[in-house]
């Protein structure tokens, strides 16, 4: 995300999974960690019952987590920045932020100061529902630990405040001095085994690898000499400016891979209409997914177990993937596929193996200019790892940050682009479960997960469900400005009163045709967490 990386580098862990275990505080924002993250959510679960360590959920619902918890804030959806200003409200009226921190590693204190001013407890409990009192606590048991770690995953970025959000647990982590210690930091958990090492590879629309930004000309002309070939200094498009630029002509061919719009994106009807408009659409994927049945051509990629390389995880840790199987049919490795079409359309690509490339990404990529597969056969290695005697570097802004000086962002609160009204009265968010992954391309195919979840499942409060005379179990239509999907009730105190649940994994109840394609203007990501709709028996 392009905001997370002008707000912390990256947008990859400040620091390590393992210190989640020995670390003082932790603070869940925007994770249904247990679900998501099953591996981190163990490792937290065991720092509370193992270590003692404190933890305070801010979360709608009551996840999993909540049970672990010292205090649960539970926010009204798209309230995020409201609460955050709050907490930091408390700890510099009672004087708990980390003073000399503040004075010796950050800059823009006395903005953030006169931002939150407003945020007293009682006005951001107007706006977010969570008891004043209760804000005060948790205020007060983040600040006071000698070492505290945020994490947090799409729960905090799919809004039109995404990236204020990101900018506002920053400033709450500047605040009392917990960037740049080992046991702190500000931790994004990512969604995915390799979206780190996508990102950290360029496949963002503003940046090559390593966050070196196109309009560069210094970068630019780095690139153009490596790969010979003049290059465009102007930000692509991102994935839901790309589907509105196909239904104006702006884009007429698209080249897929590894991704299922169909079911993933925001607003399915407009997606839909918007793919059909184009003159060719090409999917590289491992199944036969909703997108590629639209598509003019389809082309078999292999599989993780089927190809060499490297992924690279959500602790900036670069490992080494090896083939362990044969890959059916016509199927290749992703980097095959491309080199060939490269070299059928003139520009010759032409690499004998996975290594080659490692270290052409190694020779133009600073943070990873210390790695090689010769280092990776043991162990992976976190970046940066900028030359070949140096371990990696288990924590981020150790002694100074990236650009100098921390920066503190005064951030005011924006509702939702969505409220409900008379019409939708209930607000929808959407997630994942943990027995499936994504838009269940992989996980609907397997027997264990499918007999454990087999469809999908509308979480609603017994208080609405009773207002709306429902029954649990009872068939049930969920209707938005955008369109209408029918799935099952599951009665539960999961959802607060006025918030119903459902995860986007079943493209026969597929809850993207509901959610609100409206984007955080920094980082372009749709508002998939709050949207407006309302509720009926089927």
């Amino acid at each position: 995300m392009a905001g997370l990386a002008a707000a912390f580098g990256s947008g990859a862990m400040t620091n390590s999974i393992e210190e989640l275990e020995y670390t003082d505080l932790i603070l869940a924002t925007g994770t249904n960690t247990t679900e998501n993250h099953p591996i981190i959510g163990m490792k937290v679960k065991r720092a509370v019952r193992q270590q003692g360590t404190k933890l305070i959920v801010i979360d709608p619902r009551k996840i999993d987590l909540v049970k672990y918890a010292d205090i649960w804030l539970c926010q009204k959806p798209g309230t995020d920045v409201a609460v955050l200003n709050g907490l930091m409200n408390v700890i510099i009226a009672e004087g708990l932020y980390a003073k000399q921190y503040v004075e010796e590693r950050t800059e823009g204190f006395d903005a953030l100061k006169t931002t939150v001013e407003k945020y007293t407890p009682q006005y951001v409990e107007k706006i977010s529902g969570v008891p004043a009192e209760d804000l005060k606590k948790a205020a007060r048991l983040y600040a006071k630990a000698n070492r505290a770690s945020v994490i947090y995953a799409m729960g905090l970025t799919q809004h039109i405040t995404g990236t204020d959000n990101v900018k506002t647990i920053a400033n709450l982590s500047m605040l009392c001095g917990n960037v740049g210690i080992e046991g702190g930091g500000v931790n994004p958990l990512r969604g995915q085994n390799n979206v780190q090492g996508a990102c950290d590879m360029g496949a963002l629309p503003n940046v090559y690898p390593a966050y070196q930004p196109v309009a560069n000309e210094d970068t630019r002309k780095k690139f153009e000499t490596a790969w010979k070939a003049t290059l465009s200094p102007k930000p692509g498009l991102t994935l839901v400016e790309m589907m509105n630029a196909a239904g104006t002509g702006q884009i007429r061919a698209l080249y897929i891979m590894g991704e299922n719009p169909l079911i993933s994106d925001p607003d399915l009807h407009h997606v839909e209409k918007e793919l059909k408009k184009l003159d060719l659409l090409i999917v590289q994927d491992i199944f036969l997914t909703e997108t590629a049945k639209l598509a003019d051509v389809v082309l078999p990629s292999a599989s993780f177990a089927e190809k060499d390389g490297t992924f690279t995880n959500t602790e900036r840790r670069v490992q080494r993937i090896r083939k362990a199987i044969e890959a059916p049919g016509e199927a290749k490795p992703d980097w095959e596929i491309i080199s060939a079409l490269a070299s059928q359309i003139g520009y010759p690509l032409q690499y004998s193996s996975a290594q080659q490339i490692f270290e052409e990404i190694t020779s133009l990529t600073p943070s990873y200019a210390g790695i090689t597969y010769r280092r990776l056969e043991k162990e992976g290695l976190q970046w940066p790892c900028p030359t070949h005697d140096h371990k990696g570097t288990k924590f981020l802004h150790k002694d100074r940050f990236s650009r100098g000086r921390g920066l503190f962002h005064a951030i005011e609160f924006i509702p939702p682009a969505e409220l409900p009204d008379a019409e939708f009265p209930l607000i929808l968010s959407t997630g994942r479960v943990l027995y499936h992954y994504h838009t269940g391309t992989m996980t609907r195919r397997a027997l264990g997960p499918s007999e454990r979840y087999p469809e999908s499942l509308v979480e609603i409060n017994p208080v609405d469900a009773k207002k709306f005379g429902i029954a649990d179990g009872q068939m049930v239509k969920v209707t938005s400005r955008r369109g209408m999907v029918e799935a099952k009730a599951q009665i539960t105190e999961k959802s607060p009163v006025g918030i119903i649940f459902m995860n986007f994994h079943f493209a026969e109840a597929a809850v993207n045709i509901l959610t609100n394609p409206a984007l955080d203007p920094t980082g372009k990501i749709p508002e998939y967490k709050v949207c407006a709709v309302k509720l009926q028996a089927a």
